[in-house]
C-alpha cells in the first residue's frame, strides 16, 4: 500500500496539470490571485496541499467519516443493483446515461481596455469609480450639510468639500483595508497605527465633519421605496463599471464573499465589545468570474424589510436564495456561461429555468439545505450497502444529471453543463485519484479557486465599520473595486513595469488618492 501511495503521489503534479488543462478558464489564475498563502481548507474535494485532509464537511449528510474498503476502488460506473431496480420513471429520471457536448462558447474573457504600461493604481480605481462620481458625492454631502444646519444650526467650523478633499477622503477610509486598524482616526493618534505623512494631508478634525456629512444620496424622493436608496445610484454606477471594464470567462460562480470581522479586533476585544456590535441587516452575494477572482455583479439583499424581497415575504431561506440567484443572472442570459451554485440555490426548478435562458448550472446538493422538489427520493438517501471512494450514480432527466458520488462522504450534484458519461478525477497527494464524474472534478477545480479569492482578497476589505446600513454596503462595495482593480492590474502591462503585491497596491492607491504620489502619464 505504501508503495501505491507513493506512485500515486509522484504521478499526483502530472495529473493535476492534466486536469486543470482541460478548463482553460484556470490558466491565468495562479498569476491573477497574487501573493502566495496558505489553501483555503475548506474545500474537501480539490486540494495539492500536502498538508491536506479528505472532509466531510460540504456533505450533504454531514455523517461521520468512514474508512474506504480495502482494495482498488471500484470502476466509477458501478451502481447499486438494488438502486437500479427502483422504478423513477415516474418524475422522468432515469439510468440510463448519454452524452452530451458541453455549452458552445467562444468569447474570449479578460479585460475589455489595454491599459498603458504608466497606469498606476488610481487609474485602475476609476475605471470603476470615475471622477464624475465623486463629483456627485461632494454634491450630494454639500448638499446634505446645508439641509442639515438649516434644521439642526449653523455649523461654523464647516466648509463645503471639495473634489481633491473627496479623493482623500476615501484614501483615509480605504488606508484601513491594508493598516487593518479598526478606527480611521487611529491615523492621528500618535499610537501603532499612526501615519503622519497621511495625517498631514487633512486634519482630524477636517476628516470627521466630512465623516459626519458623508453622502451619496442625500435625500430621498417622493417615488423611492428601496431600503437602500442612499447607496443604490452608487451600485448602480460601479456594476456599469464594472460590466465595462471586463468580460467574464465561461465558469462563473454564485456565492457570498468572505467578509467576517477583522481578525485583529475579534482577537483583542472584549465580550462586552463583541456584544455591542451590530450584526450586519443585510446579506451580500457576488457572481464570480472563476478564473480570475474578478467580481461581476454584486447583489445587496436586506434582512429587514415588508417588500416583495423582504424575509417575511419569503418563507424559507431556497426560496430567497434562488431570488438573489435570479438577480446576479440577469445580464447573464443567452451566453451559455457556465454557474456554480451552493447547496442553498441549487434546485432542479431554477436549473431548469435559466437553461431555457442559455445559462448552464452546477450544484452542489443537500437534503436539507436544498430545494429537492422533483428529485428522485432514492438518490437523496445514503443506500444501505458502503460504497467505496470513488463510486458513484447518476440518474438523468434530458439534459440534467443527478450525480452521487462518494468520498468519505456522500456528495451529490445537479448539473446540465456536463455529460454524465464523462470522466474525472480528485487529486489528493495523501489518497492518490479519486475517480469522479466530470462534474464533480469541474466544481471542485472551480471552488479551490474561490477558496483561494476569500484567502488572499478578503483581508483586504475596508475595516472601517460605520453603524448605518448604507454606509457600511457602500464601503464593502468600495473594497470589491478595489480588489477588482487590482485583478486588472495583475493582467495588465502595467504589471509588467512594477509587480505590486496586493498590499503595495493598496498603499500606493492610498497616497495616490491623497496627492501624495505623481500619477502623471509621464511618471
Amino acid at each position: 500500500m505504501a508503495e501505491g501511495g507513493g506512485g500515486a503521489r509522484r504521478r499526483a503534479p502530472a495529473l493535476l496539470e492534466a486536469a486543470r488543462a482541460r478548463y482553460e478558464s484556470l490558466h491565468i489564475s495562479d498569476d491573477v490571485f497574487g501573493e502566495s498563502g496558505p489553501d483555503s481548507g475548506g474545500n474537501p474535494f480539490y486540494s495539492t496541499s500536502a498538508a491536506s485532509r479528505s472532509s466531510s464537511a460540504a456533505s450533504s449528510d454531514d455523517e461521520r467519516e468512514r474508512p474506504a474498503p480495502p482494495g482498488t476502488a471500484p470502476p466509477p460506473q458501478a451502481v447499486d443493483p438494488l438502486e437500479l431496480e427502483e422504478d423513477e420513471t415516474g418524475g422522468g429520471w432515469s439510468a440510463a446515461l448519454r452524452d452530451r457536448p458541453p455549452p458552445h462558447f467562444e468569447d474570449t474573457g479578460g479585460p475589455t481596455r489595454k491599459m498603458p504600461p504608466s497606469a498606476s493604481a488610481v487609474d485602475f480605481f476609476q475605471l470603476f469609480v470615475p471622477d464624475n462620481v465623486l463629483k456627485n458625492m461632494v454634491v450630494q454631502t454639500n448638499m446634505y450639510a446645508r439641509k442639515f444646519q438649516e434644521r439642526f444650526g449653523s455649523d461654523g467650523a464647516w466648509v463645503e468639500v471639495t473634489l481633491a478633499e473627496m479623493k482623500a477622503f476615501l484614501g483615509y477610509v480605504i488606508s484601513t483595508s491594508v493598516s487593518h486598524c479598526e478606527s480611521v482616526l487611529s491615523i492621528w493618534s500618535g499610537g501603532f497605527y499612526s501615519n503622519r505623512s497621511l495625517a498631514l494631508v487633512m486634519s482630524q478634525a477636517r476628516f470627521e465633519k466630512i465623516l459626519k456629512y458623508f453622502h451619496v444620496v442625500a435625500f430621498r424622493s417622493s417615488q423611492t421605496t428601496h431600503g437602500l436608496y442612499k447607496v443604490q445610484p452608487f451600485l448602480d454606477s460601479l456594476q456599469s463599471g464594472f460590466d465595462a471594464a471586463f468580460r467574464p470567462s465561461q465558469t462563473q460562480v454564485l456565492h457570498e464573499p468572505l467578509i467576517d470581522e477583522d481578525p485583529v479586533f475579534i482577537a483583542t476585544c472584549t465580550e462586552r465589545e463583541l456584544r455591542k456590535r451590530k450584526k450586519r441587516k443585510f446579506s451580500l452575494w457576488v457572481r464570480q468570474c472563476s478564473s480570475t477572482g474578478f467580481i461581476i455583479q454584486i447583489y445587496v439583499h436586506l434582512k429587514e424589510g415588508g417588500g416583495p424581497d423582504g424575509l417575511d415575504a419569503l418563507k424559507n431561506k431556497p426560496q430567497l436564495h434562488s431570488m438573489v440567484a435570479r438577480s446576479l443572472c440577469r445580464n447573464a442570459a443567452g451566453k451559455n456561461y457556465i454557474i456554480f451554485t451552493g447547496p442553498s440555490i441549487t434546485s432542479l426548478t431554477l436549473f431548469e429555468e435559466f437553461e431555457k435562458q442559455g445559462i448552464y448550472c452546477c450544484g452542489l446538493l443537500s437534503s436539507r439545505k436544498s430545494d429537492c422538489t422533483g428529485l428522485p427520493p432514492s438518490m437523496l438517501t445514503n443506500p444501505a450497502t458502503p460504497l467505496a471512494r470513488g463510486q458513484h450514480q447518476i440518474r438523468t432527466k434530458g439534459n440534467m444529471s443527478l450525480i452521487c458520488w462518494y468520498n468519505k462522504g456522500h456528495f451529490r450534484f445537479l448539473t446540465n453543463a456536463y455529460s454524465p458519461v464523462q470522466q474525472g478525477v480528485i487529486i489528493k497527494r495523501r489518497s492518490g485519484e479519486i475517480p469522479c464524474p466530470l462534474a464533480v472534478e469541474a466544481f471542485a477545480a472551480h471552488l479551490s479557486y474561490i477558496c483561494r479569492y476569500d484567502d488572499k482578497y478578503s483581508k483586504y476589505f475596508i475595516s472601517h465599520k460605520p453603524n448605518k446600513t448604507w454606509q457600511q454596503v457602500f464601503w464593502f462595495a468600495i473594497s470589491i473595486a478595489v480588489n477588482n482593480a487590482y485583478i486588472l492590474y495583475k493582467m495588465s502591462d502595467a504589471y509588467h513595469v512594477k509587480r505590486y503585491s496586493r498590499a503595495q497596491f493598496g498603499e500606493r492607491l492610498v497616497r495616490e488618492l491623497l496627492g501624495l504620489e505623481d500619477v502623471s502619464p509621464a511618471h
